[in-house]
């Protein structure tokens, strides 16, 4: 479609939509469109041709989700799970946390260790890499086992310095790159996250374990580093605490380790293995 090279988002979604711009209108046949659409139809023929005879190994299936700040502990993870299980990370840039979650939904992952739930951060506070309501949504209705935590929940994430809104103008920034710049959030706003996904979790009827990182949420949020704030920290934790309702199995476990150090990773694979 002539609109495939502008935001195409809505149409594709979570899914693996390919999509080529007709450059032309598809308004009859020119010498343009001639090349464009044979092009578009030998890549179906080829992908059709081509397509594998099935998807996966008879392993069961794990989601994980990452974010650049976290990608130590979810490598070392994944490292860690690939003799026992199919690991499939997803990007946490909202419609990572939807793809994953549509693959719940379809029965495709068994369980998840849901490290990255950045995405409500930008849900919640105007960024660009949002999850939707639905987030945990696949976890409540399908009740598979779930282990979560509260990866890179100190940021909201905008494009250039440019875009922010002019709300958060006396607001704490860091500058990721020139497209990207990362808001550090309030403990206000870490309080409003943490009762957010607390709400969520209760919905929840399968095991869930949630995991909270005394030592920081991101590697920006460590010792020395520019968005370490232990208010908001401690505002996140005393939310959930104060909003999930805890039984034998939805549980809150605090650890004195920042998300990133080897025992936190060590953990949430532990907690995941009693409860998968």
């Amino acid at each position: 479609i002539s609109l495939a090279s502008g935001n195409v988002a809505p149409y594709v979604g979570p899914s693996d939509i390919t999509m080529m711009p007709s450059v032309t209108d598809v308004a009859g046949l020119n010498r343009i469109s001639r090349v464009i659409l044979g092009n578009a139809a030998r890549a179906i023929a080829g992908m059709a041709k081509a397509a594998p005879e099935a998807a996966g190994d008879g392993r069961p299936a794990v989601g994980l989700t990452m974010f650049g700040v976290t990608t130590p502990c979810v490598t070392r993870l994944t490292d860690r799970l690939g003799a026992e299980v199919d690991p499939i990370v997803f990007h946490a840039t909202g419609t990572g946390g939807q793809a994953m979650e549509k693959l719940v939904d379809s029965g495709m992952i068994s369980s998840v260790i849901d490290t990255t739930t950045t995405e409500i951060c930008d849900l919640l506070f105007g960024g660009i890499l949002a999850a939707t309501e639905d987030r945990l949504g696949a976890i409540a209705r399908t009740g598979i086992p779930y282990v979560g935590s509260c990866g890179a929940l100190d940021m909201v994430n905008f494009g250039p310095r440019s875009s922010v809104p002019d709300r958060y103008a006396h607001r704490q920034f860091y500058q990721h790159n020139p497209q990207i710049t990362l808001m550090r959030t309030t403990p206000d706003e870490c309080r409003q996250m943490g009762e957010w996904i607390g709400a969520r979790l209760n919905a929840c009827k399968g095991p869930v374990r949630f995991l909270l990182p005394e030592g920081g949420v991101s590697m920006l949020d460590a010792p020395g580093m520019p968005f370490e704030l232990i208010d908001a920290r401690s505002a996140l934790f005393a939310a959930l605490e104060a909003t999930v309702e805890q039984t034998p199995d939805r549980r809150l476990i605090r650890l004195p380790h920042n998300i990133n150090d080897e025992a936190f990773s060590d953990a949430l694979y532990t907690h995941w293995k009693e409860i998968a």
